[in-house]
C-alpha cells in the first residue's frame, strides 16, 4: 500500500469519526448501531473499517458531572443551583435513566461493590460511615459536594484515605 494511500485512509477514518462521533453524542441513550464500513483499495482488495465505539455510561456521567464543578453545596440541594453529596450523584445519574433515592445510606446498597484497586470512572465511592458519597473520574480522584461552605469539587482519594469505606458500580457500562 503506498503512503499516499494511506494518507488518504487515514484521513478518511479520522473524517468519519469527526463526521460520526457528534451524532451518536447527540442520541443521549439511543441505541447507536455499529455498522461497518468498507472500502475498496486500489488492488480489489477491501477493507473493513468499525466506526468508534460509544463512550461507557460511567465516562459520560462523569463528563456531566464536571459541569457542576463550582456549584455551592446546598444541603439536602438536588439541583444545579445547589448539591449535597447524595444530590449531585442522583441529579447526574437521573440525567441517563437511572433512579437513585437522595441518601448516601440508601445509594450503598445498590449496584455490586467493586475493590478500590478496580474503580471505574462513574462508580460511586463512600466515606465518613458511608454519610458521603462521590462520584470516581479516574486516576484516583472522585467529584462531590463536600459540605456547608464549600462547592462542588475534584479531590483525590487518598485526602479520604482514612474515611474510604468502599465503592459501588451501578452498570456494567
Amino acid at each position: 500500500m503506498t503512503a499516499t494511500l494511506r494518507s488518504l485512509l487515514l484521513a478518511l477514518v479520522l473524517g468519519c469519526t469527526i463526521v460520526f462521533a457528534p451524532a451518536a453524542a447527540f442520541a443521549g441513550q439511543a441505541k447507536v448501531q455499529r455498522k461497518a464500513m468498507r472500502l475498496r483499495l486500489e488492488r480489489g482488495e477491501w477493507l473493513r473499517i468499525a466506526p468508534p465505539r460509544p463512550r461507557p455510561l460511567g465516562e459520560r456521567a462523569v463528563a456531566f458531572a464536571k459541569r457542576f464543578i463550582g456549584v455551592p453545596y446546598q444541603w439536602g440541594g438536588a439541583g444545579p443551583g445547589g448539591f449535597d453529596c447524595s444530590g449531585l450523584v442522583r441529579y447526574v445519574y437521573e440525567r441517563f435513566g437511572i433512579d437513585l433515592p437522595h441518601s448516601s445510606y440508601a445509594d450503598y446498597g445498590l449496584g455490586r461493590r467493586v475493590a478500590r484497586s478496580s474503580l471505574r470512572p462513574g462508580d460511586l465511592v463512600f466515606f465518613s460511615g458511608l454519610g458521603h458519597v462521590g462520584m470516581y473520574v479516574g486516576h484516583g480522584r472522585f467529584i462531590h459536594a463536600p459540605h456547608s461552605g464549600t462547592r462542588v469539587e475534584i479531590s483525590t482519594l487518598a485526602e479520604y484515605s482514612s474515611t474510604y469505606d468502599g465503592a459501588r458500580r451501578l452498570v456494567n457500562a
